[in-house]
């Protein structure tokens, strides 16, 4: 799409220099654009993979990355990576969780859990929690979603589908889960921290690796932007000055999203589900059981 800005310009006249961020997932799709925007503008990132080989080739001659390991669907390795961080004594000054998996084969990690909450959601939660200690004061914190959270709540019953796998259902309820978990952390750190999740808009990445033909029936095909755009909104909400002051909004576009009715998944806007407070409070208590872990017990 022409006329839509890239991560440079959203960066344009901002100094990073002196700044940590960590992203998630910033070797594939938009999260290499995240880090090489990031970078560009002075920041020193951290960008932990799950195949740190591949991160370095995708991340060759940007300067000032940090690669580490990461599998946001092993807990224990979400634990080690945190304590590496953690260890390093260095601030955090921007998280921005990037990484996903999207409408995958019926996957079980751990203990049975689900791959997509596993990882999009738990991964994610569980890394925010351990490395809270090293989040400064006047941190941002950002949980990159999309408008597939239209396609599910949470589904308190059956999270895991125990009683039967819907890929895109399992997807969406991920995605719902990326902006309740925004808008709790928000409501518990607003006095330090501010949280914000977004919809990146439609991109062709690797994440789409799982479709088949049959997804794509009777779909109306988006017009589709370039990764550069697509990682706009991400770095928008780490580092905007528009978003001083404020938090655990849901943005798309650089730009505040509108809340929409409900009904089936559309281009744009977030539904109130996800944004409901009562239901972002009840994820947080629940991941804080399933993980075993909660910066704000």
């Amino acid at each position: 799409m022409t006329g839509l800005p890239t991560a440079a310009d959203v960066l344009d006249g901002i100094d990073l220099t002196g700044r940590t961020a960590l992203v998630t997932g910033g070797y594939s799709g938009i999260g290499v654009e995240v880090v090489r925007a990031l970078a560009g503008a002075g920041a020193h990132v951290l960008a932990p993979a799950r195949r740190p080989g591949k991160a370095a080739e995708a991340l060759a001659g940007v300067a000032g990355v940090e690669i580490g390991e990461l599998d946001l669907a092993d807990q224990d390795s979400v634990a080690a990576y945190a304590d590496q961080v953690l260890v390093t004594g260095r601030p955090l000054d921007l998280v921005i969780g990037n990484a996903g998996v999207m409408a995958c084969p019926e996957t079980r990690v751990g203990d049975g859990w689900e791959l997509q909450l596993a990882t999009n959601h738990l991964g994610h939660y569980a890394l925010v929690n351990r490395v809270w200690p090293a989040v400064a004061e006047g941190g941002r914190v950002v949980s990159v979603s999309s408008t597939g959270h239209h396609l599910s709540d949470i589904r308190w019953d059956d999270p895991w589908f125990a009683t039967g796998y819907d890929k895109w259902l399992a997807y969406g309820q991920s995605k719902t889960a990326n902006v309740l978990f925004a808008v709790h952390l928000d409501r518990l750190a607003r006095d330090r921290v501010r949280a914000f999740s977004l919809h990146p808009g439609a991109i062709i990445t690797p994440l789409g690796r799982h479709l088949v033909a049959e997804d794509l029936e009777d779909v109306e095909i988006p017009d589709f932007r370039s990764p550069e755009q697509g990682a706009a909104t991400a770095v928008w909400a780490a580092t905007s000055p528009a978003l001083d002051g404020r938090g655990g909004l849901y943005l798309e576009d650089c730009g505040v999203a509108e809340v929409v009715p409900p009904g089936p998944q559309t281009t744009s806007g977030v539904k109130d589900y996800a944004v409901d407070p009562a239901a972002a409070a009840r994820l947080w208590a629940w991941s804080a059981e399933v993980t075993g872990v909660d910066a704000f017990a």
